[in-house]
């Protein structure tokens, strides 16, 4: 099964400086980590920051644009992992191991049509 790792921060954690030690630091974490997951790692990205977001809201089937993310929130949808795992369970065990700075969440989520 295919299943999406939605890695969830806070961004302020990483201070205004995105190339500082905290950013060389987890992203070698990542690369190692992408890394040990080999061919069960179908694809995935880091995301820039939410003040580059923009979002196309559908309202009684008008259609707005605005900056910004979709909502407010604590902790920011920061990057994401394609993954092939046998089941939930393995997706989960692979989904502990994904590198986050300090506080975070990882959300899985089974992509349509598994």
């Amino acid at each position: 099964m295919k299943y999406a790792l939605f890695i969830y921060e806070d961004e302020a954690f990483y201070g205004p400086d995105k190339a500082g030690p905290q950013i060389q630091d987890v992203v070698g974490k990542h690369i190692a980590f992408a890394k040990d997951l080999g061919s069960k790692r179908l694809g995935g990205s880091g995301l820039k920051g939410t003040s580059t977001a923009t979002t196309v809201r559908t309202q009684a089937g008008k259609k707005t644009v605005h900056d910004g993310p979709f909502a407010e929130a604590k902790e920011q949808l920061g990057g994401f992992y394609l993954i092939e795992a046998a089941n939930l369970d393995e997706a989960i065990e692979i989904a502990k191991k994904v590198p986050v700075l300090q506080d975070g969440g990882i959300e899985i989520r089974p992509l349509l049509g598994e």
